[in-house]
């Protein structure tokens, strides 16, 4: 019988997928365009230590590195994202998300696994620069669009100012496994369980990190009743300050939707995606509602100085 390839939709990365049919099977094939050694080798790599800690990733059959090709096990198409627009419960769906969470936080973490070309892979820890590095997208993407040259650095500096106290103070340490895009659509439903996809850019950082991009996705929009639901069932299993593990999960929620923008705003300049830019408006929402919080009035203040409403409803192509 004869192969079928079928193109799959891509993500913001510089890889593309298809679908490959053979013999009523299916797997998956991806071709790296860019940054093979991250987007492939290092994704097999967090796959297999993931694997044998029973979290269910794909599978990888055969590799070609330096063509940068990787054929990977197929977990289908129904991702949890589209799971929860159609379900009324949202948190059922929600909690068992969390669970599985909880469970690969639970991993004993190892800095250095294996991977299929050097032997080894070490996993980076979270530290307070990579916060600023990703933040900073916000400012070298975004606000170029609607700033001068000069106005924007006079913003990056206040802003910043504000942002490296914050991650200072994040209280809990870098020991858990961090996938750094835990959301919906890298969840997918695999017969009755869930699969993970997506990993190549997981370290080992603050636990509130994941909790903060599953419950405020910007690719979903759910009630703030809802989210305060999620956070409590997930506080139910936590073992340290709760009070504490609050003010981190808003800082990283803030800074992780900052760049999220950032990010999306690359996307459409450097690399012409535009079907990002819509989400930034939600994106700042979700901001503002993180800055509510007391301990982070002073960037809330910053910020509304800077950036007026009709600003935060606007994406970046209007």
């Amino acid at each position: 019988m004869k192969s079928k390839i079928i193109p799959i939709a891509g993500d913001a990365s510089f890889r593309t997928f298809y679908r490959i049919y053979k013999n009523k099977k299916s797997k998956i094939i991806i071709l790296a365009k860019k940054e093979k050694y991250k987007n492939l080798i290092v994704y097999a790599a967090i796959n297999q230590y993931l694997r044998k800690n029973n979290i269910l990733t794909p599978k990888l059959y055969f590799q070609n590195y330096k063509k940068g090709i990787f054929v990977i096990e197929d977990f289908g198409n129904l991702s949890f994202y589209k799971i929860l627009l159609k379900k009324k419960n949202k948190l059922i769906i929600y909690k068992k998300l969390v669970d599985l969470l909880i469970k690969i936080q639970k991993i004993k973490i190892k800095s250095t696994i294996r991977n299929i070309i050097k032997g080894k892979y070490k996993i980076e820890q979270y530290s307070k620069k990579h916060l600023q590095s990703e933040s900073d997208l916000f400012f070298s993407w975004y606000l170029p669009i609607f700033f001068s040259k000069k106005k924007t650095a006079k913003i990056k500096k206040k802003v910043n100012k504000i942002l490296l106290k914050l991650y200072k103070k994040l209280n809990f340490p870098n020991s858990y496994f961090v996938h750094r895009d835990y959301h919906s659509q890298n969840l997918l439903k695999f017969g009755s369980k869930i699969g993970v996809i997506d990993t190549q850019d997981a370290l080992i950082g603050n636990p509130a990190y994941d909790l903060a991009s599953l419950i405020d996705d910007v690719r979903i929009k759910t009630s703030s009743k809802l989210k305060k639901q999620v956070f409590d069932y997930y506080l139910k299993n936590f073992k340290g300050n709760k009070e504490k593990f609050l003010d981190d999960f808003n800082t990283l929620s803030v800074q992780r939707n900052m760049k999220i923008i950032g990010i999306f705003s690359r996307l459409f300049k450097r690399d012409n995606k535009k079907n990002y830019t819509h989400l930034i408006p939600h994106a700042w929402k979700l901001l503002e509602m993180r800055l509510k919080t007391r301990k982070l009035k002073n960037l809330k203040k910053i910020l509304d100085i800077y950036f007026s409403k009709n600003l935060r409803k606007r994406t970046v192509n209007n």
